[in-house]
């Protein structure tokens, strides 16, 4: 008890200055483990502690070979976070820079071209067309848009049933679409290394969940194989999805408040669905 009471006035005061600073290092610590959790950047990571480790047990102890041999690794480490990371660390700076603080979307809200898009996206899956539709947000897309074709016209559905009309060169690849111009066709988007997806998956809903990983836009997918909707949104995939489901999901995630669904049951009906794409009141949700 006596060298306790002398250790004490020792020991700095924890003040309110001292407890925000304590909250935010254990926040960013947490947001860093939450990015490479479940990836193989994770298990990189845990070589890199582990070598850090060695280098310091080998340090205290006084294995003078074993540290004069990692004093040449050891150095490089930050250069290799760097090259390994970069993905998660491009991710990562995409999320905070991504948050809406103002409450301004200034992505694509229009609801005309919503049903233009619609219309397409219900032909796509009653003709097993497959397609990949992809709406910017907040983060530009300008490098994915420069991949491709360049067409910079209004949206409208006889457009994408011509750009995804199989055979013609612009079907493989993405269509961009920026606020109510179809920016892009034929572009090429970085497709998911997630494990967790399933190997049934094609090239097509990979690249609609890989760019969804690295800006907040939204994917609509179409397979060619069952003709099934899909969306994509933040690295998760929900498939088997109704045309009024998909105007649910839209609205939500450009912040419409209450969105109007009257128009889609309206075109939905002129275009029926053969007996193969049956269509489904439950999605079939993918966690990523």
């Amino acid at each position: 008890m006596f060298h306790l009471s002398r250790l004490l006035p020792m020991l700095p005061t924890l003040d309110l200055t001292g407890a925000l600073d304590i909250l935010l290092v254990a926040f960013v610590v947490y947001e860093a483990l939450m990015v490479v959790r479940g990836t193989r950047a994770g298990h990189i990571l845990i070589g890199i502690l582990t070598m850090v480790s060695i280098y310091g047990i080998a340090t205290w102890v006084g294995l003078e070979a074993l540290r004069s041999l990692l004093s040449f690794i050891v150095p490089y480490i930050g250069l290799a976070i760097i090259v390994l990371f970069q993905s998660e660390i491009r991710r990562t700076l995409a999320k905070i820079g991504r948050k809406n603080w103002f409450g301004l979307a200034r992505g694509f809200r229009a609801p005309e071209a919503l049903s233009e898009i619609l219309m397409a996206v219900e032909h796509f899956s009653a003709s097993r067309t497959g397609a990949l539709i992809v709406l910017e947000r907040d983060i530009g897309l300008r490098t994915f848009v420069e991949s491709g074709v360049r067409l910079e016209s209004l949206i409208s559905r006889d457009i994408l049933l011509s750009i995804f009309q199989p055979g013609l060169p612009l079907h493989d690849g993405a269509v961009i679409i920026q606020k109510d111009r179809i920016a892009s066709a034929a572009c090429f988007l970085p497709l998911t290394t997630s494990p967790a997806l399933s190997r049934q998956l094609g090239t097509r809903h990979r690249a609609a969940i890989g760019i969804t990983e690295e800006t907040d836009c939204l994917s609509l997918v179409v397979s060619e194989e069952t003709g099934r909707i899909s969306i994509a949104t933040f690295g998760e995939l929900t498939q088997g999805l109704s045309p009024a489901d998909v105007v649910d999901r839209i609205n939500r995630h450009f912040g419409v408040q209450r969105p109007g669904t009257a128009p889609v049951e309206e075109f939905a009906a002129d275009i029926p669905l053969t007996p193969a794409t049956p269509r489904k009141p439950a999605s079939e949700r993918i966690d990523i």
